[in-house]
């Protein structure tokens, strides 16, 4: 009972940011409340007890693995330890292999999204700009849409890719100045601006938590900074809400 409890934890602790996935885990969270009123009772065969320990080491190897996703994005990660108890039929209360194996395939599901969803800091450091309308920093009297949010930074500093994904742009992209794209699945794309250095390629393949480029003030900047934008679809969204799991 141990994995479901903390397998729930983990469903509501790792909550995507778009309806597609919002409707995919309230599928799964209704799955999870009816097999805790049905969960089979325990086998105490060996062979049981084996194929169990195995679902559960399997699924603790999972959650491990998403832990070290969210760790790059510089988001705190949940405890893993004694997922399965101490091994005991009766004592964690084992269900049989189907209750496993469903917990498994979902987590199967969950690393290969939380691997492609932007989610985190490209930069670990306080916020300068938000996102929506504010004051034009070179005009004070005009009002301009700011399409990402800017976090503080020294000339240098790394930034860092927020999910895997491939790299559509890198180059200088007029008032962005040196600016890298990257393209991640289901039309998600992020967007780093006024780099001092570009690090990646176009068509490169990258990972969470590479290095991108570095920190600068290049193209339409007032200091050093680092612009972040996530779109979706083509279309610039507030990227706040993928900086926390609890947003």
């Amino acid at each position: 009972m141990s994995v479901i409890v903390t397998l729930s934890g983990t469903i509501i602790y790792l909550r995507a940011q778009n309806k597609e996935q919002d409707a995919e885990k309230k599928q799964l969270q209704a799955q999870i409340v009816k097999l805790k009123g049905a969960v089979p009772v325990p086998s105490v065969s060996d062979k049981k007890t084996v194929d169990a320990q195995s679902y559960i080491q399997s699924i603790e190897g999972k959650l491990q693995k998403i832990n070290d996703y969210l760790k790059k994005r510089g988001l705190k990660g949940f405890s893993t330890k004694s997922v399965g108890g101490s091994g005991n039929a009766e004592d964690t209360k084992l269900s049989d292999d189907e209750t496993y194996s469903l917990y498994n395939e979902y987590l199967d599901r969950l690393v290969h999204s939380v691997a492609f969803i932007p989610m985190g800091y490209p930069h670990i450091s306080s916020l300068t700009s938000y996102f929506g309308y504010r004051s034009d920093p070179f005009n004070s009297a005009h009002a301009e849409f700011h399409p990402g949010i800017d976090f503080k930074g020294s000339k240098g500093d790394a930034a860092r890719s927020t999910a895997n994904g491939r790299v559509v742009f890198a180059g200088w992209y007029g008032g962005y100045g040196n600016c890298v794209r990257i393209a991640h699945m289901n039309n998600y794309e992020t967007l780093y601006g006024h780099l001092s250095r570009i690090s990646v390629k176009v068509g490169q393949e990258v990972t969470v938590g590479e290095k991108i480029g570095e920190v600068g003030s290049t193209g339409r900047s007032t200091g050093t900074h680092l612009h972040y934008e996530v779109r979706k679809d083509g279309r610039a969204i507030n990227p706040i809400s993928f900086l926390n799991l609890n947003k």
